[in-house]
């Protein structure tokens, strides 16, 4: 199975990753897409730039910031994964990336308690699962699976 994380280096989509990397952990067979996608440059951007490889150069670069978090988090656990940088519209790269590498399953980040516009695009066109984390479920799993294995004293029972 491949999973299409993404990952745009909030703390939001870091939490999709940690999903993806918990589903792993606990016995799913599945490598990782870790994807970022940069909106293409504006009119100002074009006319400051003045050469469009600048632009993209500087888009690249930025998206492969925003990944090395991700990708440091997938290295520690030992989880094969796939970096990819695109540009365009967010979801409909997305789709593009998932179709392009055979992706089973869709993770996205929810950093408030309504779907942005770019997962509501995704919940709507994709064709196949997709699954919103809020970033406060995982750290609350990960406080708790951290506690749990934390030396100390046992509650009485």
């Amino acid at each position: 199975m491949k999973i299409l994380v993404c990952v745009d280096g909030s703390p939001a989509s870091l939490a999709a990753v940690a999903h993806a990397l918990g589903l792993v952990r606990e016995g799913l067979l599945a490598s990782l897409v870790l994807a970022n996608v940069q909106e293409r440059a504006n009119l100002y951007e074009m006319v400051v730039a003045h050469d469009p490889d600048v632009s993209r150069q500087a888009a690249r670069g930025a998206g492969a910031h925003a990944l090395e978090a991700a990708e440091a988090l997938c290295e520690q656990a030992g989880v094969a994964f796939e970096l990819e940088v695109a540009a365009g519209q967010p979801a409909h790269a997305l789709l593009d990336i998932a179709e392009d590498h055979g992706c089973d399953m869709l993770l996205l980040g929810q950093a408030g308690n309504a779907p942005g516009a770019v997962a509501r695009m995704l919940l709507h066109d994709a064709h196949m699962p997709v699954t919103l984390v809020r970033a406060q479920e995982v750290e609350a799993s990960a406080n708790a699976d951290a506690d749990a294995d934390a030396p100390g004293e046992q509650a009485p029972a």
